[in-house]
Order: structure tokens, then sequence, then C-alpha cells
């Protein structure tokens, strides 16, 4: 099908802007910019978040339905693609678990887990969700993440942090349960409490006990103890690292395997082979959906993130620079036998608290990372699965956030609705149905808030040239004249509503020779509204009324002078209000409107 010119020339547009921003990234790229002063403090920011991020990307492996190794593997050379694509200095790239619990939801759906059907699909999830993210990159859609409100996002990710604390029971208590949402995994749970091994459960318990309280009260006690900031710091983070360590030794020694305590069993040691992942169309197509999910989810959560630690810095981040970044890491992930993966929160705040200066940090994280996966593996099969468990729920209670139910439900009925949508849909049916419902909630719950805008009859008020609501102050107001404010733009939805409000107004002062709508809060008339604009100024002079218009934008009036609603409009286009005032206040004292009147917009 050929291609129209006017899109050929959108196309040139957008590929002249990428050249310049690639040219412009080249140019101001911290590799070529580097300082050896920051080095020492990116080795030290890479040697705490590598103890951190060990233990958690052997977990949220876990979580995802794949081997152990998986985590490992989609924490080095995303990494090092992040790092040299993306636009923040600090974010750390690698698993999450609203991620990972997202990639079990819609493979399992394709593939039984443990399988290498499995896995191979989880490769093409995660180059699926980096080309969507580099088409969105090289089209600038950046701005696409507005769209996902922030109560919607709030609410989908207490939910699914509820959903996967949950889903980790199992392994705290070393039994069988499967299920995708709260109902059937709390049922199956219940049912097989019978079977709970004592040893796996101490584990677990011990496990949860001690992160919790590395967490929340070792940083404490060691400033009792007055040790030195930075080793306060390094033994804070390395928590994990400890509790796995020991739990790993109590199975070995114990010998609590043949006990029936789940453990994380052989580990390939070494790097994974590069390779590229199923081409089968078929299951690309299946994919798709859960893909653009995970891109949008992912997207959002990195973003938040990276703005965050940025503005701490003074520092700016580029939206269309960071779907570059994202793109670029999981599409290494997934030729490098990961799974999707984007920016997360603990180990960015970490990363950013250690100190690190420029995203070197994440390179040689990704080396040590890779120096564990080639040297230490052997070393995890005496892992407790209730230890890793552990870690997944330690890391997502700080994701939940209750208490947001009761601040949007005081700000705004129309977002807990939303929010409070997306919590159940995730918890009773699962996490794809949870972000569908809330965005499409949101987006009718937004059309039909604007389709009946906040509308005013305004005054003047009294010794000055300021127009106010009349049921709100007291203002003069002009028997023959009424003036509108609407306080929204103009759209297919909400341009009915005006027109009837305005010619009931009109009928109910039967005394009214004019209308003046006031302009200053719309910034935008679609081809709807126009049309319902035109409807108005006909009936309304059939009526004997005539419309005006005051305070119009210059863009709005860009719009209009390009149709013919500006010649047909029966009355005048005013600067200001007040000049609508006075000119209209003399008419219905003279009865004419002079013709010397400016007709103009802002």
């Amino acid at each position: 099908m050929p291609i129209d010119s006017s899109t050929r020339q959108w196309l040139a547009r957008q590929l002249n802007r990428n050249k310049l921003m690639i040219s412009k990234a080249i140019s101001n790229h911290w590799l070529l910019n580097y300082q050896s002063k920051d080095g020492p403090a990116d080795l030290m920011a890479a040697v705490i978040v590598t103890i951190m991020l060990i233990p958690q990307s052997l977990a949220y492996a876990l979580l995802a339905g794949l081997p152990p190794q998986a985590g490992l593997y989609a924490s080095i050379l995303p990494l090092g693609a992040y790092a040299l694509f993306g636009s923040s200095r600090f974010l750390a790239v690698g698993p999450v678990a609203v991620v990972s619990l997202m990639t079990a939801a819609a493979v399992s759906q394709i593939a039984i887990p443990g399988t290498a059907e499995y896995w191979g699909a989880s490769l093409v999830l995660a180059a699926a969700s980096g080309l969507i993210l580099l088409l969105m990159a090289i089209l600038r859609l950046g701005w696409i993440a507005n769209y996902l409100s922030h109560p919607v996002i709030s609410g989908f990710i207490t939910a699914s942090a509820i959903l996967i604390a949950v889903s980790q029971l199992k392994h705290l208590l070393g039994i069988q349960a499967q299920g995708h949402n709260l109902i059937d995994l709390g049922t199956d749970i219940f049912q097989n409490l019978e079977t709970t091994n004592t040893y796996t459960l101490l584990l677990g318990t011990a496990s949860l006990g001690v992160l919790f309280w590395t967490r929340k009260g070792l940083k404490t006690f060691l400033m009792t103890l007055q040790s030195p900031a930075l080793l306060t710091d390094l033994l804070t983070k390395a928590g994990p690292v400890l509790v796995v360590v020991t739990t790993t030794l109590a199975v070995l020694f114990a010998d609590l395997e043949t006990k029936g305590v789940q453990i994380v069993g052989h580990i390939p040691q070494g790097l994974p082979a590069l390779t590229l992942p199923n081409l089968n169309l078929q299951l690309w197509k299946e994919l798709l959906p859960a893909a653009i999910l995970i891109s949008l989810i992912g997207f959002v959560e990195s973003i938040s993130v990276a703005q965050t630690l940025a503005a701490k810095r003074r520092q700016r981040i580029t939206p269309d620079k960071e779907l570059l970044g994202l793109g670029s890491a999981n599409l290494a992930s997934a030729i490098s036998g990961g799974f999707p993966v984007t920016g997360g929160f603990s180990r960015s705040v970490v990363n950013f608290d250690a100190g690190a200066r420029t995203p070197l940090a994440g390179i040689l994280t990704a080396a040590a990372i890779a120096l564990a996966a080639i040297l230490l593996t052997p070393w995890f099969y005496h892992l407790p699965k209730a230890t890793l468990a552990a870690t997944i729920i330690v890391a997502v209670v700080a994701l939940i956030d209750l208490s947001a139910l009761k601040r949007t439900w005081n700000y705004s009925r129309a977002d807990f609705t939303a929010m409070a949508a997306t919590i159940l849909t995730v918890l009773l049916v699962g996490v794809e149905a949870g972000v569908i419902t809330g965005v499409l909630l949101s987006i009718l719950l937004f059309l039909r808030q604007t389709s009946k805008p906040h509308v005013a009859e305004v005054g003047l008020v009294p010794g000055t040239e300021h127009f106010r609501n009349v049921d709100r102050h007291r203002v003069e107001t002009l028997e023959t004249v009424i003036n509108v404010r609407v306080d929204e733009s103009l759209y297919f939805a909400n341009t009915r509503f005006l027109e009837d409000l305005i010619y009931d107004k009109v009928l109910q002062q039967p005394q009214t020779k004019d209308v003046v709508l006031v302009c200053a809060a719309i910034n935008h008339i679609d081809a709807s509204a126009l049309e319902s604009l035109e409807e108005l100024t006909r009936r309304l002079f059939d009526a004997g009324v005539q419309l005006h218009l005051s305070e119009v934008k210059g863009p709005v009036m860009d719009r209009l002078k390009q149709s013919a609603f500006l010649d047909n409009l029966t009355g005048k286009v005013f600067l200001s209000q007040f000049q609508a005032w006075q000119a209209l206040k003399l008419k219905s004292e003279n009865d004419r409107l002079p013709d010397n009147i400016n007709s103009t917009a802002g």
C-alpha cells in the first residue's frame, strides 16, 4: 500500500528528530565524560548492590516460574545495555517482583513451568517487550505513560504485592499450591495445610524474621554500637546474603533435604550462551498482549524511580531515552537466557544511597554477578526455596500501600473507584485483567467527568475587572446578558451538554438578548464541538439572541479561523471578558452594539 505525502513527511520529521537525539546523546554520553574520581564511589555501590541483587535475582526467577540461574542471567547483560543507552545515572535494571509475576501469569498460559518450552516462551516475552519499547522510543512515545493514572498504577502494584506474598506462602510451608488469583491460591493453600513441612516452616519463618529485622532494626542497633557508617550500610544491605548462607549451611549439615525441605538444586556453572528467541509467529502473537502490558507497567515503574532519584541530584530523565535503555535491556535479556526486566525500586535506591555517581556502577554490578555465575553457583545447591520466598515477601511488603485507598477516597471518588476496581480485579481474576480493568475504568470515568464539565454563570465583581460565579460571590449582572464560563476543553463527549445548558438558561430568562461564552479555560475545540457551537449559534439566533466569545486563546482562535464559524457567528469575539461587559452594557442601554469594538483573541 503506497504511503501518502503527509505520512512520508511525518516519518521524515521523526527520523530527523531521532538523528538529532542520537547525536546529542552521543556527545553528552557519560562514558565520554567519565572522571576517574567517580571510580571508587561507583565500585563501592556495585559491591553493595551485587550483595543485594544475587539473592533477589534467584528469588525473582523462582517467582517467574524459571530456573534460578535465569535470574542471574537477567542481571548481567541487561544492566550493561541500560548503562549504555538509558538516561538515569542511578537506575538498577533487572528482575523485579511485579514483572516476574506478570511473566509467570502470561507464560503459564502457554507452557508448563519448569519445561524448556516455558523458558523459551519467557525469552520471547522479553524480546517482544524489548521491541515494543524500542518502537515507542523511535516514535517518541514516552508521553504515553501519562495515560496510566497514578491511582491505577498504585492499586495494581499494591494488589500484585499482596498476590506475590500469598503465592510464596507455599514455599514457606513446603506445600503444593497453584493459581494466579487470590481465590485459587488461598483455596489450594488451605486444602494442603495438613502437608506442611515443619522444617521448611521453621526455616521460612526464621528467614522472614531475620530479614525484617535487618531491614528495620539492624541499622539502629549498629548505630548504637557506634559502628562506622560504611560498615553499617554494608552489613544492613548484606542481610539477605547472611540469611542465604546461614540457611544453606543449616540444610547441608542437618541433612534437611532428606526431611522434605525443598532446595534450589543444581545451577549450571558459567555464563549463558547467546541465542535468538523462538521465531514462531503464533507464539509471538499469543504473548503480544502480555508483552504490551509488561512494557507499559515496567516503563512507568522504571521512570517513576528514575525521576525520583534524579530530582535529588538536580538531574533530568529523558522518557524517550528511557524507552531506548529499557528496550535494549530486555533484548539483551532475551538473547542471554533471562526474562523481562525493568528498573527496580529497592536496588535503585540502594545504588543511589551507596554513592553511585555514574552508570558504570551498573556495569561493575553486571561483571560481579557474571563472576558469581561462574564461580559461586555450586554453593547455591542446598539453598532452601523457603529462604528465597522469604526474600520475595520482605521485598514486596514495602510495595503494599493500603493507606492510599483512604487518601484517594477522601480526594476523588472517581480515582478511588478505578483504584479499588484494579485491586479487586488483580486479586480475584489476575494481573493482566486487573491493569486492563483499571485503565479502561479510568478512561470511562474521565469521559464521564468531562462530559459534564463545570459551567458557571459569571458576573462582574464590583470595583474590579474580574468575573466570578454568581452562585458563590456578590457580583453585578446585566438583565439582558448571560455570561457563561466553561471550565473544560470542548470535545464530542461534552459539547451537547453545554449546548443544552446554555439554551435552557436562555429559555429560563426570556429577556436575554446576548450570551457570552467565556473561553479562558478552553484549550481545544474538536470538530464535534465546532458543529455544536454552530448549531447553538443558529438556535440562539432563531430565538433573537446573539452569541459572543471572549478570552479565546490564540491556538483555539487559529483553528476557528480555518473554519466558517467566525463568518457565521452572530456576535463578536472580545479580547477580554471585561471588554465584552462594557460593550454589552452599553448595548443594553442604547440597544445597539458599537461597530468600532475591537474583536481579537489572546
